[in-house]
């Protein structure tokens, strides 16, 4: 059931917190873990036109929003990456996903964040010139930890400001 669910995401985005979060328990699985399932199931068919939906008329802008929960996992103690990417008016990427390292701070939780989205954003123009798509104007990445800001921009000093949370 988790793999149909897992199928799912890539139409229903609006599920991926849950059934990635259920995935996690895939190898021990609960009865608590089924009723989550079940529920995943009844809010499916509840809201059968609800999903992706691309715009005909839409720009040709790309717009991203990202973020990190630092230190979220209880056993890890490893930060989730989360992020969006919209063409227009339409969301044709999206990612949350585990950090492979721990971060010492709020700060390098969210620039790891940053990173991760930068890099999907590049991967994103490549295929659209693949596909002779013309996008010439910057892409938009939101973000919402001024430490972060600060330090994507420092093309300088990144080593001094490793773990301060403190950079405004």
């Amino acid at each position: 059931m988790i793999r149909r669910l897992i199928y799912l995401t890539n139409t229903r985005p609006d599920i991926s917190f849950s059934v990635n979060h259920l995935s996690q328990f895939v190898s021990h699985p609960t009865s608590e873990h089924h009723q989550v399932a079940m529920r995943i199931l009844r809010y499916l068919k509840r809201t059968p036109g609800t999903g992706i939906f691309l715009h005909s008329q839409s720009l040709i802008q790309l717009k991203a929003y990202n973020d990190s929960d630092w230190a979220t996992c209880p056993e890890t103690r490893k930060s989730i990456t989360g992020f969006s990417v919209y063409l227009g008016e339409s969301l044709i990427s999206w990612k949350s996903k585990k950090q492979q390292t721990i971060s010492r701070s709020s700060s390098e939780a969210e620039y790891r964040a940053l990173a991760a989205t930068t890099c999907e954003i590049q991967w994103i123009i490549y295929l659209l010139q693949d596909l002779h798509i013309q996008h010439v104007q910057p892409t938009i990445l939101y973000c919402d930890n001024q430490a972060a800001i600060q330090i994507a921009n420092n093309e300088v000093f990144h080593e001094r400001t490793k773990s301060n949370d403190n950079i405004i």
